[in-house]
């Protein structure tokens, strides 16, 4: 089956898509921040979409349009299952699935994070190499692409283990594209950037590369202060941090939204010029969920299809 998207590569590359230039060009790190082409430094700010296995209905242009001009986002996140139904049982499905939304991405002149989403990444590096290969290979020399290669690694990997994942599958994205940003998770799924400050990756790897920082901001308000420290404290030794995914609610994707503390995380983050998407753009039965029950990809730019949580990120 994987050898199978080898011919989707080539068969994309026989054709251009109708492209609208993003709102800042070509991304780069520039020091700790996302930078334009420049140096100068920018922020995104949007929403990440749900499991591609389990909420495909709003992998589509539709989602992606309605986003771009409904709820002003200048990024989408696709977080690709791997296990349980996503890539790695069915691969042809959810690389279809993520095409979709790069493809409406570029066309709508924003950008995209291309998500392998899993805890366990380095067990499937051999999978993660093709994917980003055949991925950076069809859509690398667009600037709306970014890399997120390993989402939130289990608190039991190692930094040891998740850099040596993340020295594999670098090089095969940059033989293709040797620009955009890559984005590599952090120890205990993606929150303790301090650790991966006190020990980056070397320079052979580290060129246009940004560490992850997740949260969700109804837990205790010492947490949340604890973990804005260690941010802190990471950009201080010079690590560039992206948020992928943050919360309104607790760590679970469920409870209430937390108006409070979510709003000295986005006061935290714009000081600091930090990008963020949030979890999730869904219409799953969880207190994360941006839209009601039952609500499609074309209800996406309509208020009455929004949580309180969505309403809170508008």
């Amino acid at each position: 089956m994987l050898k199978k998207l080898v011919l989707f590569v080539l068969f994309d590359l026989a054709f251009r898509i109708e492209s609208a230039n993003p709102p800042y060009g070509q991304l780069k790190i520039t020091g700790t921040h996302v930078t334009n082409s420049s140096g100068s430094p920018v922020q995104l700010r949007g929403m990440s979409l749900y499991f591609s296995m389990w909420q495909s209905q709003f992998w589509n242009w539709d989602t992606v349009m309605r986003l771009r001009y409904g709820w002003n986002a200048n990024i989408v996140r696709a977080p690709m299952g791997i296990t349980n139904g996503g890539y790695l049982d069915n691969p042809e499905y959810n690389y279809g699935l993520m095409k979709a939304v790069i493809e409406a991405a570029i066309n709508q002149g924003i950008y995209v994070i291309v998500d392998w989403h899993e805890e366990f990444a380095f067990q499937h590096y051999t999978q993660a190499i093709q994917f980003f290969t055949n991925i950076s290979a069809t859509y690398g020399n667009y600037p709306h692409i970014i890399y997120e290669i390993y989402n939130e690694p289990n608190g039991n990997v190692s930094w040891s283990t998740i850099k040596w994942y993340a020295e594999q599958v670098i090089p095969a994205i940059r033989k293709n594209d040797p620009n955009n940003i890559i984005v590599l998770g952090t120890p205990s799924w993606s929150s303790r950037v301090d650790t991966a400050a006190d020990d980056p990756l070397s320079s052979t790897y580290s060129k246009n590369v940004a560490y992850t920082s997740h949260y969700y901001a109804n837990v205790p308000s010492a947490q949340n202060d604890w973990q804005r420290n260690i941010t802190t404290y990471a950009i201080n030794k010079g690590l560039p941090i992206f948020i992928t995914e943050y919360g309104t609610v607790n760590y679970t994707g469920n409870g209430a939204a937390n108006q409070t503390e979510s709003q000295k995380w986005w006061d935290y983050a714009d000081q600091n010029l930090l990008s963020y998407c949030n979890w999730a753009l869904d219409e799953v039965n969880e207190g994360a969920a941006a839209l009601i029950s039952g609500a499609t990809a074309s209800d996406v730019g309509n208020s009455a299809y929004w949580t309180t949580s969505g309403r809170m990120i508008q």
